[in-house]
């Protein structure tokens, strides 16, 4: 909901109160969450329902926020539009976006920005992650999981989709702190690689590799997904919460090098954060524009219909497609629920990695990435989809079901876990 002009603001949120600059407070005594604004910008950025502005504000220190932060963004869903995405024709020409896709996905800008998200302290991120560290969308298959749980569960649905076997030579781009890798080899016997522009993801998988013994199983590569070698291909491959970095104008080059990676037959996981709308580029009310600046410079959400056109025209069969939207909502929220219950463990470790006045930003800023993203998902404005392809063999005839021309059996038993 907007304020129309001149609205007083205490007419719109019940559940907010706010303290003026001038010392005045407006609103109930009892709001469950309390803006204290220390310049009068904001009161204007909160009047338009400029949210990316006010969270920039709270980040570097115009104002402070009182309030869980589950109440604090239920104010914020009363506040903004229904649909909270920004159009493309709302950032300039066709042109003018690819070539700034472009420009902002070469090799040395994708490293900067992986490390700029990446780096900021394996500490911080063990704080509030699962003991493995996945960094992705859980999968609830059961109710009473705890995040721990889900974050395995998916481990285990993503290695069934590939139909991981023994011995397989199996690929994860942008493999994070290892976990998919490892349970890829530990679980399921394949020969595992990983790669990451993270030096100190790299630095921690690989000590997980020796300290598991699997040195002769599993590498860890700091590497240019770019530059990976073609010359033995990959039985299957992973791509978790990487493409989103990848950028629209890079997608085609970016398939149509996982195209040449993988063996004829062989399957792709190709898993990420996808756009509300066919037509919407970023999150609008400002959040594209402050999850740029503060948490993933360079990220680019695509709908899944264009993700998938660019499989094809790489030559890529898309075989299953799965929505896991409400499961990524839960994990945020997990994850912010996290954080909060640890804020001043993660204020000390970013602090005594970036200091007092940067670490206290950094924190702010995760603060309402987890918890915006949580309600982002859980409106609808953002999804999470899995999509797994297959490189058609061309061969028609070597499998019982004449034409599936993969691994693939086109049919979903082989996903299906057992109930515990």
């Amino acid at each position: 909901m907007l304020l129309r002009p001149n609205q007083p603001v205490a007419t719109l949120w019940p559940a907010l109160q706010l303290q003026l600059p001038s010392g005045q407070l407006i609103g109930p005594q009892e709001a469950p969450v309390r803006v204290q604004l220390h310049h009068w910008s904001s009161l204007g950025r909160l009047r338009a329902a400029q949210v990316g502005a006010l969270a920039e504000d709270y980040v570097e220190g115009r104002l402070k926020l009182e309030g869980s932060m589950r109440q604090i963004m239920a104010a914020t869903a009363a506040m903004v539009p229904s649909h909270a995405v920004q159009p493309k024709s709302a950032l300039g020409s066709a042109w003018l976006q690819g070539l700034r896709s472009l420009l902002m996905h070469t090799r040395q800008r994708d490293a900067a920005q992986i490390q700029h998200h990446y780096d900021v302290g394996d500490d911080f991120y063990a704080l509030w992650l699962d003991p493995r560290r996945v960094y992705s969308c859980a999968y609830f298959r059961q109710a009473e999981m705890s995040l721990a749980q889900a974050q395995e569960a998916k481990l285990e649905l993503i290695c069934r989709k590939l139909m991981l076997k023994p011995g397989e030579r199996f690929l994860d781009i942008g493999a994070g702190w290892g976990a998919l890798l490892l349970w890829a080899a530990e679980r399921h016997g394949a020969h595992a690689t990983g790669i990451t522009l993270s030096r100190q993801q790299h630095a921690h998988v690989q000590g997980l590799i020796r300290k598991r013994g699997l040195q002769d199983q599993v590498q860890m590569l700091l590497l240019d997904y770019r530059d990976l070698d073609e010359s033995l291909p990959y039985d299957k491959i992973a791509s978790v919460g990487m493409f989103e970095h990848v950028g629209r104008a890079r997608l085609p080059e970016y398939f149509e090098k996982v195209r040449r990676l993988l063996r004829p037959g062989g399957l792709l996981m190709n898993h990420g954060i996808t756009a509300g709308g066919t037509q919407h580029y970023q999150l609008g009310a400002g959040m594209g524009h402050f999850i740029e600046k503060y948490i993933f410079p360079g990220g680019e959400l695509l709908h899944t219909s264009s993700v998938l056109a660019a499989m094809a025209d790489a030559g890529l069969e898309m075989v299953d497609t799965e929505n896991l939207r409400p499961h990524y909502a839960r994990t945020l929220w997990a994850w912010s629920d996290a954080l909060e219950a640890q804020l001043g463990p993660a204020q000390q470790v970013l602090s005594a990695r970036l200091g007092n006045e940067q670490g206290g930003k950094v924190l702010r800023a995760y603060r309402i990435y987890l918890a915006g993203c949580a309600m982002g998902f859980e409106q609808g404005w953002m999804a999470l989809h899995q999509m797994l392809a297959a490189k058609p063999s061309g061969q028609i005839d070597t499998h019982e079901l004449p034409g599936c021309q993969s691994d693939y059996p086109f049919s979903r038993e082989h996903m299906y876990l057992p109930s515990s």
